[in-house]
C-alpha cells in the first residue's frame, strides 16, 4: 500500500521512492524535498505498479532489490516495459555482482549502496534528471561503507570502496560488447573479474576460454591461440581448434597479454579488427565472434615505450579499464576474506570452522600481503590444517608466515621487509630492548657478507657495488686492510 507518510506539495520534478524500509523512505524522502522534489513513496512494488493507473508518473524512480513480494528486479522489468526511457536507480545493502548485473541488464540507471549519504543520493538524482531544473554538474560523492560483505561464488570478496566500485562496474560493462583490460598485482583475482564479466553476459552460455600467454613456449602460443592444420609441424598429426575458435560467440580470457611475442600481437591485432585468422598451415580464413579479455600485472604503457608491445595493439585491448586494488590497499576486506577462506577449508576438511583471534585478525591486517588475495587464500588453508585448537592464535599466524613460500619479485619490490617486521614483532613480544640497534648491525652485516660474497672478497668491488668508500667498508668490518683480498 501507498506509505501514510507526510507529503508536501512542491511544484519540482517528481521522483518515487519504492522500499520496505521506512526509516530508507523517510531520510531519502525528506532529504530530495529539501532539494525541490515532489516525492511520493511505496513500501512495495505492488503498491507502485498499481499507482502508475491513477497517481500523476514519476520521472524517476528509487527502488530497493530485496522486498517481500514482487522484488525489486522485477519491478524494474515491470517499469521498463511500460516506459523503457523512465531512469530507475537501483538500492541494495548486497553490493554484489550478481545484484549489480541483475541491475544493468535490467536497464537501471545507476546502482547505489546502502548505506548510502544522503547527498550522494540527491546528486545522483540531478544527474539522472539531465533536463530537470535542479540539474547541476557536481559530482556524486563517494557512498558510505556498504554494511554487508559483497561475494560471489568464485570468493571475489570485498566491501572496500573500490571493491564496490568495481562491482558495479562489472554489473554495467558485463552488458556492453567492449573488449576489457584487467590490471592488478599477481594474486589478486584478475581471472575472477573476466569470469564474472563472461557469466553476468549475454554471452554467459556460451564458452568461456581462459589463456595465460606467459605459461605457454612462444613456439606453441599461435598454434593455442589460432589452432594448426595436419601436417603444419613437426608432431601435428591432425586438425586442432585454437582458443579462438573454442570461445566462438562467448569470451576469451589473456592473462599475462604484457608476455605475449610481438609476431604474435600482430596476429591478435587483426583478429581483433576483423574477427577472422587463419590457423597455422591453413588456408581457410575462419571467422569468430569473440569477446576479447585481457590481462596484466605490467605498465603496458612502459612496455610499449621500450618498443615490446604494440600501441595499436593495447588501444584495442584497453577499450575499458578494470584496475583490481593490492590487498594491502583494502585491510578492511582481510577479515571477511579470512574467514570465508577458513570456512571452505572447514567445509573441505569435513571439520569444524576455525576463528581468528583478535590479535591474529590484526596481524593479518598489518601484513603487506605481496601475494595478495592468493597469498591469504594459502594462509588461511595452511592455518585451517596446522593450527592447534579453534581460535587462531597470532602466534599460529606467524608461523605460517614464516614458513611461506617467498613470493616471487614481481609481487613487489618491498619483499624483503617482511621477514626484517617478522623478526620485529617477535622481538617486540619477547620484551628485548635496542632493538633498533641490532636490527642496523644484523642489517649492515647482510649487506656486507652478500657483497664480499658477490665479488669473491674484493673488498673494492664490494665497497662500489654498495656505494660506499673503501676506508667506510674495512671499517664497518671491523678489521684492518687486507692487501690479500684486493
Amino acid at each position: 500500500m501507498q506509505s501514510n507518510e507526510p507529503q508536501r506539495q512542491r511544484t519540482g520534478t517528481r521522483i518515487w521512492i519504492v522500499d520496505d524500509d521506512r526509516s530508507v523512505r523517510f531520510v531519502l524522502a525528506e532529504a530530495l524535498r529539501d532539494a525541490g522534489f515532489a516525492v511520493q513513496a511505496f513500501d512495495g512494488a505492488h503498491a507502485a505498479l498499481a499507482a502508475l493507473d491513477t497517481e500523476p508518473q514519476p520521472a524517476l524512480v528509487f527502488t530497493d532489490i530485496r522486498m517481500p513480494g514482487l522484488d525489486g528486479l522485477g519491478f524494474l522489468d515491470a517499469l521498463k516495459a511500460r516506459d523503457p526511457d523512465l531512469p530507475v536507480i537501483v538500492m541494495s545493502a548486497w553490493t554484489d555482482i550478481a545484484s549489480t548485473a541483475g541491475a544493468f541488464r535490467g536497464g537501471a540507471h545507476e546502482f547505489l549502496s546502502k548505506p548510502f549519504d544522503l547527498d550522494a543520493a540527491v546528486a545522483l538524482a540531478k544527474r539522472a534528471l539531465p533536463s530537470a531544473t535542479t540539474t547541476t554538474d557536481e559530482p556524486v560523492p563517494a557512498s558510505a561503507n556498504a554494511s554487508t560483505m559483497a561475494a560471489d561464488d568464485n570468493a571475489l570478496l570485498g566491501d572496500a570502496p573500490a571493491m564496490r566500485d568495481l562491482f558495479r562496474a562489472i554489473g554495467r560493462l558485463a552488458q556492453a560488447p567492449l573488449s576489457v583490460l584487467i590490471t592488478g598485482e599477481t594474486g589478486t583475482g584478475k581471472e575472477l573479474v573476466a569470469r564474472a564479466l563472461h557469466r553476468e553476459s549475454p554471452r554467459a552460455n556460451k564458452p568461456f576460454v581462459a589463456l595465460n600467454t606467459a605459461a605457454i613456449p612462444a613456439e606453441l602460443l599461435e598454434s593455442e591461440l589460432f589452432g594448426h592444420e595436419a601436417g603444419s609441424f613437426t608432431g601435428a598429426t591432425r586438425r586442432h581448434a585454437g582458443r579462438f575458435e573454442q570461445a566462438d560467440g562467448g569470451s576469451l580470457f589473456l592473462d599475462e597479454i604484457g608476455d605475449m611475442p610481438a609476431p604474435l600481437q600482430t596476429r591478435l591485432l587483426r583478429v581483433l579488427a576483423e574477427g577472422e585468422f587463419f590457423r597455422v598451415g591453413g588456408r581457410e580464413l575462419i571467422r569468430v565472434d569473440v569477446r576479447v579479455i585481457a590481462a596484466t600485472h605490467q605498465d603496458l604503457e612502459a612496455l610499449v615505450a621500450d618498443g615490446r608491445f604494440r600501441a595499436d595493439l593495447l588501444h584495442r585491448l584497453d577499450v575499458v579499464r578494470l584496475r583490481l586494488p593490492p590487498l594491502r590497499e583494502r585491510s578492511e576486506d582481510i577479515a571477511g576474506l579470512a574467514a570465508h577462506f577458513l570456512a571452505n577449508a572447514a567445509t573441505r576438511f569435513k571439520a569444524p570452522r576455525k576463528k581468528l583471534s583478535a590479535n591474529a585478525l590484526r596481524l593479518l591486517e598489518t601484513h603487506a600481503w605481496p601475494g595478495n588475495v592468493r597469498e591469504l587464500e594459502n594462509l588461511c588453508w595452511r592455518l585451517a590444517a596446522l593450527a592447534p585448537g579453534q581460535s587462531i592464535r597470532s602466534a599460529d599466524v606467524r608461523a605460517s608466515l614464516r614458513a611461506a613460500p617467498r613470493a616471487g619479485k614481481q609481487a613487489g619490490a618491498d619483499d624483503w621487509t617482511q621477514p626484517l617486521t617478522a623478526w620485529t614483532r617477535a622481538a617486540l613480544d619477547a620484551g628485548e630492548h635496542d632493538i633498533h640497534a641490532q636490527a642496523k648491525r644484523r642489517f649492515e652485516q647482510a649487506l656486507l657478507t652478500a657483497a664480499l660474497e658477490h665479488t669473491n672478497g674484493h673488498r673494492q668491488q664490494a665497497a662500489e657495488r654498495l656505494g660506499l668508500g673503501r676506508n667506510t667498508l674495512t671499517r664497518k668490518l671491523g678489521r684492518k686492510h687486507d692487501p690479500s683480498t684486493d
